[in-house]
């Protein structure tokens, strides 16, 4: 980093396939049980999750991922809905140039074109061209579930072509 640099770094990122993980811990790793779609220049991330449940509104997001992502992910229950894009290619910038490890929505992405192009993973449902209201709406570092499972702050998760998994703590493998 150079002087007056404050862009974040990220931390080293443990390079786990899902299957490994999978046959090391067996069910203390759970399976996301939802048809995420591949959207960022990354297919294989993990890190630390930070949770946020929000609805068409993506305020909360673009405030996480304007700060420091120190190698987590940014998982996010947008209720599946299909009704506005929860990131865009902006916000892609900003969680890769961030440090953030990757980003799981439960919800839908847009700029596409713009989204491969980011060093950081984005797992969402689909995309849809309309933005969301900006209304500061969302609850952040909340217990949330997707498809049955629940996630809590600091959980691993765990993304690659696979799938996303979500354990409690880190494998040693």
């Amino acid at each position: 980093m150079t002087a007056g640099d404050t862009t974040s770094r990220a931390l080293p990122t443990p390079k786990l396939a899902t299957a490994d993980v999978c046959d090391a811990v067996g069910s203390a790793a759970e399976i996301l049980a939802v048809d995420f779609k591949d959207f960022g220049g990354l297919r294989d991330f993990a890190g630390p999750a930070v949770t946020l449940r929000t609805l068409d509104d993506n305020s909360k997001v673009k405030e996480q991922l304007a700060g420091p992502g120190d190698g987590r992910v940014l998982v996010v229950d947008g209720g599946a809905s299909d009704r506005t894009a929860l990131m865009g290619g902006n916000l892609a910038a900003d969680a890769a140039k961030n440090g953030w490890a990757g980003v799981v929505i439960y919800g839908r992405v847009r700029d596409r074109h713009e989204l491969i192009l980011e060093d950081v993973g984005i797992k969402a449902l689909g995309s849809c061209p309309r933005k969301t209201e900006k209304l500061g709406l969302g609850d952040l570092n909340v217990d949330i579930a997707i498809a049955g499972v629940t996630i809590h702050p600091g959980d691993w998760i765990i993304a690659d072509a696979d799938g996303v998994l979500v354990t409690r703590e880190l494998p040693s493998l």
